[in-house]
């Protein structure tokens, strides 16, 4: 048995948290998670505590959930004080930190993508912007908690959105920087793998459902829920995200002195012409992340260490269609409510990952915008949602609101 520190804690750190419990090891988390305390010990420490704590406790294995403590460099200083960390280093996770850095290495390196410009200058960027076809994308060059993207079906939209990311700082400091670029039709889907250098594992693919309401409607959010297989993707177009984006970035991070090692994922969209880049992240989609944990049979422990040592890897899989949808509070992703009480998930047979919840006077409550993953499995996709939506149903709360078509899109 193993101590396992997991950074973060959300629905993405639960469900890392859950798969290394249930390979036997003893459990750590920095800050709380109601569901995770019945099985390990939360503790709040904030970011510059993690490596002196890993140290007085003896942890074997670091493994960060969220990309800010990435960006920030918290692999960097672990490895400093020879803690083992799994993680890309800090310059490596510029690739999520920085939109124009990720678009800028996608553009000298060929790798597919739509075509963009970047911004410092908010006028230089208005005038480049009226000159567009919409719908249009903006993009904070930052950090902004998965709600930096915005779709916008008229100038007159993109140009109030410009504005408000670049003068009025909408995202804070992570709005700046700008990228605009062209909208990319097509079936979306999430890539990730492990990767240790210029070794590339490929996880099985999911889809993530981003609008916050049903048929697409709404606001980009972090995520309303996400399923696998696709059925609309083929083995030819997930070769071709290996071999023409996944593969060739971190070739390129390697060459530019900037090795990564950890879990790379590539947001991908099959248009017309061909695969293109959406997006890169540096770690854990979520909630793509909790299915797939849900789905992987091999040892993550064993395969964080295998990463961080530069050994080969396996990964087995599950062959069940897996199903993960989000309760989230009402206003999510713009402002919602939190302390409402939730009732009946003792009723739930399924995995629940706790994405925004705390415990008050014993009862669980909302913490969040995200508050609840419900997940399933079945032999087909449509076994998998029946049985989900079966489970949500027996959940008690009317400030929690769901998307009722996760995994449509496959059926």
């Amino acid at each position: 048995m193993a101590k396992v520190l997991i950074v973060g804690n959300g629905g993405r750190e639960h469900a890392i948290a859950y798969k290394f419990y249930k390979e036997g090891h003893e459990i750590f988390m920095t800050g709380i998670n109601p569901a995770v305390e019945e099985f390990g010990t939360c503790v709040t420490i904030n970011e510059d505590q993690i490596p002196s704590y890993a140290k007085e406790n003896n942890i074997d294995l670091v493994f960060v959930g969220p990309e800010v403590p990435l960006v920030n460099g918290l692999i960097d200083k672990l490895q400093e004080k020879d803690i083992r960390a799994f993680g890309p280093s800090k310059k490596a996770a510029q690739l999520e930190g920085s939109k124009v850095f990720s678009k800028m290495m996608m553009k000298k390196y060929d790798i597919p993508t739509a075509k963009y410009e970047s911004f410092s200058d908010y006028k230089k960027a208005s005038e480049y912007l009226a000159e567009q076809q919409v719908p249009i994308v903006l993009k904070a060059d930052g950090l902004a908690a998965g709600k930096g993207v915005i779709i916008a079906n008229t100038l007159e939209k993109a140009q109030y959105e410009l504005k408000e990311m670049m003068c009025n700082s909408k995202f804070n400091s992570a709005g700046a920087k700008v990228v605009i670029e062209e909208f990319l039709q097509g079936e979306e889907f999430s890539l990730m793998c492990f990767v240790s250098n210029k070794k590339v594992y490929p996880m099985e693919i999911a889809q993530d459902h981003k609008r916050a309401f049903d048929n697409d409607q709404g606001l980009n959010t972090g995520g309303m829920g996400a399923y696998t297989p696709l059925k609309k993707i083929t083995v030819d177009d997930i070769k071709v995200g290996i071999e023409k984006v996944v593969q060739p970035i971190v070739n390129a991070m390697s060459d530019e002195g900037m090795p990564f090692y950890g879990i790379l994922y590539a947001g991908l969209m099959k248009c017309k012409n061909g695969i293109k880049t959406i997006e890169f992240n540096v770690r854990f989609g979520d909630p793509e992340s909790e299915i797939l944990l849900l789905k992987l049979e091999s040892s993550l422990y064993d395969i964080a260490n295998n990463v961080i040592d530069g050994e080969d890897i396996e990964l087995k899989w599950n062959s069940d269609a897996f199903i993960g949808v989000v309760m989230a509070a009402k206003g999510y992703p713009e402002h919602s409510e939190k302390g409402a009480i939730i009732k009946g998930l003792d009723k739930v047979s399924t995995p629940i990952f706790h994405m925004g919840t705390k415990k008050v006077s014993g009862e669980i409550v909302i913490n969040g915008g995200r508050v609840l993953l419900v997940c399933a499995n079945g032999k087909t996709l449509q076994e998998a949602r029946e049985k989900v939506y079966n489970e949500i149903g027996k959940i008690e709360c009317e400030e929690l609101f769901f998307r009722r078509d996760i995994g449509h899109l496959s059926l």
